[in-house]
């Protein structure tokens, strides 16, 4: 599979439809975005127009053969945060299952990375479900700490699921 990694400011062609087809995958196969169960298409075309039109957040995707197959959103540290000024957070990052085992994750992840360090920041955070094994794994051999673990995270089908913090200097 031909790979690429990409900052949009807008979805051309067939994206709106690839990242809402990636995200409902990635949702039914537990990588959440707070979401148990895929949300309605108007619901999912809407939340991605509107990442797009937020100040502080800048999105980055994955492609496998041209479709988009997984994102990332680094959010910035908004302009009354002066105490925080040095951190951005990292969310909403998955890449869907077809795409897996092809290096896009990690791509995406020195991509955001390279990211925050042009923008002069100096700390790196995320959360993640426990249940997230693979993420956790390329967090971690990434050099992401793990600071902190939440027991109720996530309620998915009745059961509380454990979140884990982490951070990365850069």
């Amino acid at each position: 599979m031909d790979t690429k990694v990409e900052w949009v400011t807008e979805l051309k062609g067939a994206d709106l439809e690839d990242i809402c087809q990636a995200t409902e995958e990635a949702i039914r196969d537990g990588l959440g975005f707070d979401w148990v169960k895929p949300p309605v298409r108007e619901t999912l075309e809407a939340y991605w127009r509107g990442v797009l039109l937020v100040p502080d957040r800048e999105l980055v995707v994955g492609r496998g053969d041209g479709t988009i197959a997984g994102t990332a959103q680094f959010v910035k540290p908004t302009a009354n945060n002066e105490a925080g000024a040095f951190n951005c957070t990292l969310t909403t990052f998955f890449v869907a299952p077809w795409a897996r085992g092809h290096g896009l994750a990690r791509d995406m992840l020195a991509e955001f990375e390279k990211r925050a360090k042009k923008e002069g920041l100096t700390q790196i955070s995320l959360d993640v479900r426990e249940t997230q094994q693979a993420a956790i794994a390329l967090y971690e051999s990434a050099g992401y700490v793990r600071w902190g673990v939440k027991e109720r995270y996530a309620l998915v089908n009745g059961t509380f699921i454990r979140g884990c913090f982490y951070t990365k200097d850069i």
